[in-house]
């Protein structure tokens, strides 16, 4: 990550503040502002009670996203899925020079992000767990409430990989241990948002996409090889058959989440790297939604494209519980079969669905709204399926139930939806002609 940042910091492609931020509450305040005015990752530099700068907003667009996975000519989740499937050898990279130094829980940021938030929160780190029995690696992003430099409280989700090994270990009676990876190499943080089999390793996507395998070192205090280059590792451990009170805590959909009992994990001990940075994440903010997206719109396209033919990219806008779906049309009432087959591919997150043609932006809503409102009949390409059941952490089912939306242009019909076009509107540099 901390080569990332510097080539952001050479391009000029990152905003600065030098001024000294509370954590608790301005430092998100700024960050939500200028997220409102550019799409920018932002450096504080000073942050009050810690001498660790802060980074945020790093993954906040889908250009820079696709940029990470070298996707510039091609459409997002194919290139995903391409390196998802990838097979063969990977070159070793040379291990870093790199310093760390121990340090306590308390000297790390401790960044309260909304009103109500019960207490600090780590929102972007990367737990690092192995399969009790096979040991395979798994990356998965919780959130951590802060209790004292030795206890964090974390929310683990009901359908997570984590989840099952925390329980597994728990019913022998054991602790689980676990590292959590703050300001992990982008590779990892992409990988960690990304659905996998439960038999799968999210770390062989890593070193796909960094195209090599990836120097590790061993933790001091719990017997785990986390990556080299991480900037923060917290080692500790998920106590078995202890839970303590966490949150409320505001969430992605934009609302607070109410108090829980949530697994105990004790912290061993914490190392940083020399001038390490501390990655932060507004929950709800676009850097957490793209990286919601990459697991959602991943993993439907992944189940379509095996199955139905034309599917050209998922993207889920203007929420990560709505899908969008650009297919190119093969046959009349292709539409309505990718429809069902991509509420059926995510039981979770898709409360909306929308299939669109190919000359369809699906990463601007207004374009994806404006095909619905000028291609297709309300009352012929749009079903309501009652009834199906939503979002796991749901007990009043307000997120029960589908919609369905066919916003493709009539397949007989297609010549005459051509859409206008100014030649040369594209590539002109506007700012050559204003005074």
């Amino acid at each position: 990550m901390r080569n990332y940042i510097e080539k952001l910091l050479g391009e000029r492609r990152l905003r600065i503040v030098e001024r000294e931020v509370d954590p608790r509450f301005e430092l998100a305040a700024v960050t939500v502002r200028s997220q409102a005015q550019s799409d920018a990752p932002i450096l504080f530099r000073k942050v009050k009670g810690s001498r660790i700068p802060v980074v945020t907003n790093l993954f906040g667009s889908r250009q820079r996203l696709r940029e990470l996975i070298r996707a510039d000519e091609e459409d997002f989740c194919p290139r995903w899925q391409a390196l998802a499937s990838a097979c063969g050898p990977l070159a070793e990279a040379k291990a870093p020079a790199i310093e760390y130094e121990e340090c306590r829980l308390s000297d790390l940021p401790t960044i309260t992000y909304f009103e109500k938030d019960a207490a600090p929160y780590i929102t972007a780190g990367v737990f690092l767990a192995k399969e009790p029995d096979s040991g395979v690696p798994n990356l998965s992003f919780h959130r951590c409430m802060m209790v004292s430099d030795t206890e964090l409280r974390v929310r683990l989700g009901r359908t997570h990989d984590l989840t099952k090994y925390q329980t597994k270990a728990q019913d022998r009676g054991q602790a689980l241990e676990a590292a959590i990876l703050i300001g992990a190499a982008p590779q990892f943080v992409l990988a960690a948002a990304a659905p996998l089999p439960y038999d799968e390793s999210e770390f062989e996507i890593a070193e796909r996409i960094a195209g090599e395998r990836v120097p590790m070192r061993r933790c001091r205090h719990i017997e785990l090889e986390v990556p080299a280059s991480t900037e923060i590792v917290i080692e500790g451990r998920f106590l078995p058959g202890v839970r303590g009170s966490e949150a409320p805590f505001g969430e992605f959909q934009g609302y607070y989440v109410p108090q829980v009992e949530s697994p105990v994990f004790e912290v061993l001990g914490v190392t940083v790297r020399k001038g390490a940075y501390f990655h932060a994440l507004v929950c709800g903010s676009p850097e957490d939604l793209r990286l919601l997206e990459i697991a959602v719109a991943t993993q439907i396209y992944r189940s379509l494209a095996q199955n139905l033919p034309g599917i050209v990219d998922v993207a889920c806008v203007p929420h990560v519980m709505g899908t969008v779906v650009k297919i190119r049309q093969q046959y009349e009432g292709h539409a309505k079969q990718v429809l069902i087959s991509a509420i059926g591919a995510n039981h979770d997150w898709s409360k909306s669905c929308i299939v669109v043609d190919e000359d369809v932006d699906i990463n601007d809503f207004g374009d994806v709204w404006w095909a619905f409102l000028t291609r297709a009949r309300p009352d012929q390409r749009v079903m309501v399926l009652p009834g199906v059941p939503g979002f796991f952490r749901d007990p009043w089912k307000d997120h029960w139930g589908r919609l369905a939306i066919d916003a493709t242009i009539p397949f007989d019909r297609r010549d005459e939806y051509i859409r206008k076009k100014v030649p040369g509107a594209d590539a002109l540099d506007l700012a050559s002609y204003l005074t």
